[in-house]
């Protein structure tokens, strides 16, 4: 379990005052909505109870492109262009028409940051801090009361500082997931759907070069993961240690609220089924970003952010919600027909619109994009200064 990374003594500096634009949280979808201001003169603070790249929650997978659009390629692990899914009768192989790999969180973490020009300070977040100036947000920190037009709550699916009452597990619509990273080493990506684990969910193993992360997933929150991960751990013969876990939100919320803008596992953006979060955080905290940055720019009013940032997240409701049925439906299925279902939806034509329709939810070109115009912009605004 990581431990928290906090300045003490006369490190500790109160934070009070006014910025440009606070974000709260430094993970993917933070550090991606900063990421997204560089170049803009904006004063940007970006606060999380963390070190940037200390706290790694996810067993950190995503499809290649997407390293290779942002840049981050160095923090890769382990590649790798197929599935091996195992079921209570018989696995089989799907072959994917993309490479997917795994990385190093720290490594990819820093890499984000490095592509910044916003300053980060450790700090828990408390909530709101009454109504603050007109046109302003103040946010009540451990070091003081923080206040910016522009407020971004990427802190994960708490939603510390939405205006509504925080709903906690089991209740919430949250998945639940644990798993283990032992020094190991395995060619194969494999993962489980199998009641021996988990009734609804599944299980995996994402080999990350010099370590394998085992876990289970469940879509249950009153499921205990903890006795199957051990279980799962046992029956491949590795060691349980480094655990951590998370929950995972499987439902899309409001991605605006009370003028403040929510990113990531703050606003649902998590795919059911695959509990995918790191590539819709990194998709959604860029075009938040853009959103943010043509306010700062003048191009554009809060209210008009706030209006097409919640428009362009509604825009994606429909595939979240057929995905959500789908994940509802998967644990009835009976598990001598998952192998067959498996088989036929990987097969040929049909495997490879099923794999390409799915990375086009988010499309590593939206990356390359959304890189090609902040680098554009920063051009710009290198040439009117000069």
């Amino acid at each position: 379990m990581a431990k928290r990374a906090t300045k003490r003594g006369d490190e500790r500096t109160d934070l009070s005052g006014s910025r440009d634009l606070l974000v709260c949280g430094a993970s993917f979808a933070g550090l991606m909505v900063a990421r997204q201001m560089a170049g803009s003169g904006a004063d940007v603070l970006v606060i999380d109870r963390y070190e940037i790249g200390e706290r790694q929650t996810s067993a950190c997978a995503i499809p290649t492109a997407w390293l290779e659009n942002l840049d981050l390629m160095p923090s890769e692990k382990q590649r790798f262009d197929s599935v091996l899914v195992h079921t209570a009768h018989g696995s089989t192989r799907m072959k994917t028409p993309w490479s997917f790999s795994t990385f190093d969180y720290r490594t990819l973490c820093d890499l984000l940051w490095s592509q910044c020009d916003a300053e980060f300070e450790t700090a828990k977040v408390e909530g709101r801090a009454g109504s603050g100036e007109p046109g302003r947000i103040a946010i009540e920190t451990d070091r003081g009361v923080i206040t910016a037009p522009l407020v971004v709550d990427a802190l994960g699916w708490k939603r510390v500082l939405a205006e509504d009452a925080l709903i906690q597990p089991p209740d919430a619509p949250l998945s639940r997931g644990l798993e283990v990273h032992p020094p190991a080493r395995s060619e194969e990506f494999e993962i489980w759907i199998n009641r021996r684990y988990v009734p609804a969910g599944y299980g995996w193993s994402f080999p990350a070069a010099d370590e394998v992360r085992v876990g289970v997933g469940s879509f249950d929150p009153r499921f205990p993961v903890r006795p199957t991960t051990d279980l799962l751990a046992d029956d491949l013969e590795v060691g349980k240690s480094g655990y951590q876990g998370n929950w995972i939100p499987h439902k899309l919320r409001k991605a605006t609220g009370g003028g403040v803008f929510f990113a990531g596992d703050s606003a649902g953006h998590c795919l059911p089924v695959t509990a995918e979060g790191i590539r819709p955080a990194l998709y959604f905290g860029a075009a938040l970003g853009r959103e943010l940055r043509a306010v700062h720019e003048g191009r554009q009013s809060r209210e008009q952010a706030l209006e097409g940032y919640a428009r362009f997240s509604d825009s994606h409701r429909r595939q979240f919600e057929i995905l959500l049925k789908l994940q509802k439906v998967l644990p009835r299925v009976h598990p001598r027909l998952v192998k067959p279902i498996l088989a036929v939806s990987s097969f040929g034509a049909i495997g490879r619109t099923a794999f390409n329709r799915y990375l086009g939810l988010m499309d590593p070109e939206f990356a390359r994009v959304t890189k090609a115009r902040a680098a554009k912009r920063g051009t710009k605004a290198k040439a009117g200064s000069a």
